[in-house]
C-alpha cells in the first residue's frame, strides 16, 4: 500500500468547522463519539456500510479519535501519479478525523499520529491501495468559545478494472488503516 501524509496550514488551505451543517438542512456533523446511534442516519454509511463500520470503531468509547466528516465515491478519473496501480478505476474516500481531548489543539500530536500511521501504512503487504493522511487547522466552537486546533483528514483510494475491484480493494485497506490505528493507540496506551 501506497502511504503519505503531507501538512496543509497555509491561508487557503482547509479549515473544519466544528460542529458544522451546510445550508438549508443539508449534510450536518453527527456526534457519533457521544450518539453512536446516529451512524445510521449518515448517507454516505448507507450506500457503502464499510464506511459505517470503520466509523463505529474510530467513534467508540475506547477510541482516542472521533470523526467529524466523510464521504466514499467511485470514478474512472485517474491521475498520472496513479498509472503505478495500472488500474481504471478507482473508489474512494475520506473522513476527518479529530483526536479527543486537549490534544485535539495539539500539532505535535497530530503530525506524530499522521508520521506513525504513514510508517506503518508502508509496512503492509502490497496492495493496489493508497493512503494519504493531511495535518489541517480547525475551529471548534463550545458555546461562544471558539478555540484553534488540528485535524486529519484521512483520504483512501483502492484500484481495480472495474468499480467492484475498485472497492474490494478500498474496503481491505480501509481495514488495515483501521488496525494500524488501533496498533498506534495499543501501543500509547502500553507505554503509560
Amino acid at each position: 500500500m501506497q502511504a503519505d501524509y503531507a501538512v496543509e496550514l497555509g491561508r487557503d488551505d482547509p479549515v473544519l468547522q466544528l460542529p458544522w451543517s451546510a445550508p438549508d438542512a443539508g449534510p450536518r456533523h453527527y456526534d457519533l463519539k457521544r450518539h453512536p446511534e446516529l451512524v445510521a442516519e449518515i448517507a454516505e454509511v448507507v450506500r457503502v456500510p464499510e464506511l459505517g463500520e470503520f466509523l463505529a470503531a474510530i467513534n467508540a468509547p475506547t477510541s482516542q479519535l472521533e470523526s467529524a466528516k466523510c464521504d466514499a465515491w467511485f470514478s474512472a478519473e485517474m491521475d498520472a501519479d496513479e498509472d503505478i496501480f495500472a488500474a481504471e478505476r478507482k473508489f474512494g474516500s475520506y473522513v476527518d478525523l479529530v483526536l479527543g481531548g486537549n490534544r485535539r489543539f495539539s500539532f505535535a500530536a497530530h503530525e506524530k499520529l499522521a508520521k506513525r500511521l504513514t510508517e506503518l501504512l508502508r509496512g503492509v503487504p502490497e496492495i493496489p491501495a493508497q493512503a494519504e493522511f493531511m495535518v489541517r487547522r480547525a475551529c471548534f466552537e463550545h458555546g461562544q468559545d471558539v478555540r484553534q486546533g488540528f485535524y486529519l483528514t484521512f483520504y483512501l483510494f483502492g484500484y481495480g478494472s472495474d468499480e467492484a475491484h475498485a472497492r474490494q480493494q478500498w474496503g481491505i485497506a480501509l481495514r488495515l488503516v483501521q488496525n494500524a490505528i488501533g496498533q498506534i493507540f495499543h501501543q500509547m496506551s502500553s507505554s503509560i
